[in-house]
């Protein structure tokens, strides 16, 4: 029995790794900035999501499924956003929303399993790795001690990026975490042989992280009454229990849109719009919009053109948005080009990695190189 067998218990997946060995160094000087990544689960459409409204082969490319330019939210002559997003237009207005157009990365595949791997490990795309990015982020350079875990994800049973290593939990809320947690029970000092040695380390894990989130204030901020509100309450409950957690990972979807698009994702996009606002107003509640930052993701995009069932197939780069109390707010990266595809997807411009080694140097002080395989140079969207 392994260990992710051994410790799922209900809503509860608690892994980890071990006490880190590795010195927490430079970064100990400033304290580490809070990460909140939000996976859009099945691959969301960034071209009805951020609308290139004054290109003509956008209607050319869909003539069901784009949005009419009336309707576009816009951000500057030639961009807006989906009117499902309203929500997040006072972000935008305030400065501190960022649009990162055209993340990809060489050679994409178009498997949901393999690029979200591909997003999850940050390997290249014919390199297959065991670990998430943040799980050899934090072997490099592991949070301070008293941090009650390396990252918390809710919305999915899986870790991504932070499995294979991390102290890291699948919340569903923290009172179930804390009752489930006396589960695990302490099987004292006794002389036992190193795997079951492991699983009784994983479980005082598991204890600790119970007692650290076991007290928390209650939060004034309203959530949405929603799938992604209730996931953004979860995380921020966690936080509001202890504000030693170094990364949330909350998941949204699905937005594997190839039948009757328009319904589906413009429902899924006005939750993601009303959970960021609940996320910003609880972060500011709790202190902490000034020292986080939050960014979305997928595993691809969509093409194009639309397909014959009202929807879009699966394609490559894509927009996200990055926000924070020091975002500078703004369009980044590589704006669609319509007319020049490759394969009928689009080509990319920044790849994901430069996104994920900019929260590298925000959160940690870290250039990510031990976390990425490399250096990546980090975007320029936070002050």
């Amino acid at each position: 029995m392994d260990r992710r067998s051994f410790l799922r218990l209900g809503g509860l997946a608690a892994m980890g790794s071990l006490a880190p060995t590795v010195a927490y160094a430079a970064a100990a000087e400033a304290s580490p900035k809070l990460l909140v990544m939000i996976e859009l689960k099945g691959g969301n459409d960034g071209l009805n999501t951020v609308v290139p409204y004054s290109d003509a082969n956008y209607y050319a490319l869909r003539p069901r499924l784009a949005i009419a330019r009336e309707q576009v939210l816009q951000l500057d002559e030639r961009t807006g956003l989906n009117p499902a997003l309203q929500a997040l237009m006072p972000l935008w207005q305030g400065g501190r929303l960022a649009v990162v157009q055209g993340l990809g990365y060489p050679k994409p595949n178009l498997s949901h399993f393999r690029s979200i791997e591909i997003w999850d490990t940050a390997s290249d795309s014919d390199t297959v790795l065991q670990t998430g990015w943040l799980s050899r982020q934090f072997a490099a350079r592991p949070l301070p001690p008293g941090y009650v875990s390396d990252g918390i994800a809710v919305g999915s049973p899986d870790l991504g990026p932070l499995d294979g290593g991390a102290r890291a939990l699948v919340l569903q809320s923290p009172d179930a975490f804390v009752r489930q947690a006396r589960l695990a029970v302490d099987m004292g000092g006794g002389k036992v042989n190193a795997a079951l040695a492991h699983l009784y380390k994983v479980e005082d894990d598991i204890r600790t992280a119970a007692k650290g989130l076991s007290v928390g204030g209650n939060l004034t901020t309203t959530f949405p009454d929603h799938g992604f509100g209730r996931t953004v309450k979860t995380a921020m409950e966690a936080l509001a229990a202890n504000r030693h957690i170094g990364v949330f990972r909350l998941t949204l979807g699905s937005f594997d849109t190839h039948v009757g698009q328009r319904g589906q994702q413009d429902r899924l996009l006005k939750e993601l719009a009303e959970g960021l606002v609940a996320l910003q107003a609880a972060l500011t509640e709790l202190g902490r919009w000034d020292d986080s930052l939050v960014f979305s993701y997928a595993e691809f995009g969509r093409r194009p053109q639309e397909n014959r069932s009202a929807g879009t197939d699966h394609g490559t780069a894509n927009a996200h948005f990055v926000l924070g109390g020091q975002v500078k707010g703004g369009l980044y990266g590589k704006a669609p080009e319509l007319a020049r595809l490759e394969g009928g997807n689009l080509l990319f411009g920044p790849d994901f990695r430069q996104l994920y080694a900019t929260a590298c140097r925000y959160c940690w002080q870290s250039d990510g190189s031990a976390a990425l395989g490399g250096r990546y140079e980090p975007l320029p969207l936070v002050v």
